[in-house]
């Protein structure tokens, strides 16, 4: 591969001259310019002083690909020296119940009117068998990720009589059909933004090429493109105008966090704390953390690292020292990717060019067997960049994601009482902490999954539960204690309607044996 020219901000062009502009790209990746060029609209279709919007929004991704690409060919040896790793202050992450003891002024709807909610919905449902935008899959009651959203947010709006509206940050996976699920939403108290994340193409991983062959996704060219990550939020929500309107509308903070993190619902006392602050040391950034288990060991989680609070992901540890990452007790919190950030500090930083997030090189290897890269940057990694940041330990019950059909199983059940959008566990429960539910490959796919159940178990008194193979639950069955359920390969295990099984192992003769 040839060396890709130096980029630098002298560089950049006046987009007036897009042609121009595209030489600015490193060599690597001049491809590009032939395919924007054919893909663009014919010359009297340009403006005298203005590009069409289309081309805009491509050469946007590709100005925001460049710098990301040309950052990953000088970065040398490890992201971090582990040496220089160190824990963070304690006055840098804050108990939650320190927090809640201020307590909540007459006034809160005051703080509401300066909030909006972001919800990152870049995602598909393709893990858990679905189709389309992973939002639109239904978790409780028929309600689905963005029901859920939506009436929480309505509640609130209601509730102090506020404006809170909602932004969907989507990606070309999921735009189409998310816009046209917000019809329905139409006579709902929430105003609903939506914008689009970038769009960069994936890098053949030994020529270190870009594997596009067009602009559009049909076909293999389909598999070219990817969105890069949430940490994309900052160029893309300014770059759409979106940031400039909330500004304008007296917005001063975003609450950001996954869709299908069900635990992610305003919390009115961070907010409550954030807005308390004197003007000259405004918090401009908290990440809510959360007490790290065996099941969270791959989370990231928060440092100190060159005198700046920053977020260590796993893929930037070191092979040598990537155990050392997993450990509950080296690394006692995680990110829960709840997030409060300053409207007026992103509209600074991106300004100034000055928020430079860690890049995660996320291998893949496509159907037809090619190794490709993508470069992909996470939101909280921005941490460092903000003032006055904090981390905020949170209960567990503000991290409550469904990534798999285990997790669904949990929020379907008794576990959870669903009020106004928002899930909360049954007071009947004795544990605060959840059942750690595995559920084998046959339950994977959600269809699959709900076909297996006549009805979900009360699960109110279960501590773990494993089920594998050819499984089914008939009505009203009670799960207690510790349920083992395997049926081996060729077997079938169907659990009576109205079974209690408690301390028990089932194995695939349907013995029962105590546990």
């Amino acid at each position: 591969m040839k060396k890709s020219a130096t980029y630098s901000p002298e560089n950049t062009v006046n987009t007036k001259s897009p042609r121009r502009m595209l030489h600015c790209l490193p060599e690597g990746i001049q491809f590009t310019q032939s395919i924007l060029l054919r893909d663009a609209p014919k010359p009297d279709f340009w403006g005298s002083d203005r590009i069409p919007n289309p081309l805009v929004e491509i050469l946007k991704d590709f100005d925001g690909f460049k710098e990301i690409f040309h950052r990953f060919l000088q970065v040398k040896g490890p992201a971090v020296d582990w040496a220089k790793i160190n824990r963070p202050p304690e006055d840098s992450i804050q108990p939650y119940e320190k927090i809640k003891t201020k307590g909540l002024p007459e006034n809160i709807a005051a703080s509401l009117n300066k909030l909006a909610v972001v919800k990152l919905n870049g995602g598909l449902g393709t893990s858990m068998g679905c189709k389309g935008p992973k939002s639109l899959i239904s978790v409780r009651n028929e309600n689905t990720f963005l029901d859920l959203t939506v009436q929480q947010i309505e509640h609130l709006n209601k509730t102090f009589n506020a404006d809170v509206p909602l932004v969907l940050m989507n990606s070309f996976n999921t735009d189409e059909d998310t816009k046209k699920i917000l019809q329905k939403y139409k006579h709902h108290r929430v105003n609903i933004h939506t914008f689009n994340q970038s769009r960069y193409p994936r890098i053949n991983k030994e020529s270190l090429l870009p594997i596009a062959k067009n602009m559009g996704m049909n076909g293999e060219n389909g598999e070219a493109w990817y969105p890069p990550g949430h940490g994309d939020i900052y160029a893309s929500f300014a770059n759409c105008g979106l940031l400039d309107k909330l500004l304008a509308e007296g917005k001063e903070y975003i609450f950001v966090s996954n869709i299908d993190n069900l635990g992610a619902t305003v919390d009115l006392f961070i907010l409550h704390h954030l807005m308390s602050q004197p003007a000259d040391r405004r918090c401009e950034f908290i990440m809510e953390v959360t007490d790290k288990t065996r099941a969270d060991v791959k989370g990231g989680t928060l440092i100190q690292y060159e005198n700046h609070l920053r977020l260590l992901e796993i893929a930037q540890v070191p092979k040598a020292h990537v155990d050392e990452f997993k450990s509950v007790t080296k690394f006692k919190i995680f990110n829960t990717n709840n997030l409060w950030i300053s409207l007026p500090a992103i509209k600074r930083l991106q300004e100034q060019n000055a928020m430079e997030l860690e890049i995660i090189v996320n291998p893949k290897t496509l159907d037809g067997g090619l190794n490709v890269i993508q470069l992909e940057t996470a939101v909280g990694a921005a941490i460092k960049s903000f003032n006055n940041a904090l981390g905020v330990n949170v209960p567990r019950s503000r991290f409550l994601p469904v990534k798999t059909s285990s997790d669904l199983l949990l929020v379907m059940s008794n576990l959870y009482s669903l009020d106004a959008g928002s899930l909360t566990m049954s007071k009947k429960r004795e544990f605060p902490s959840t059942p750690h539910v595995k559920l084998g490959s046959s339950f994977t796919k959600v269809q699959e999954f709900l076909s297996r159940f006549e009805s979900i178990p009360d699960m109110l008194e279960l501590d773990h539960l494993t089920v594998s193979g050819d499984v089914t639950f008939g009505k009203n069955v009670s799960l207690k204690g510790t349920v083992i359920i395997i049926a081996n390969h060729g077997d079938r295990i169907d659990i009576p309607a109205g079974a209690m099984l408690e301390n028990k192992i089932v194995s695939g003769n349907l013995r029962i044996l105590d546990h």
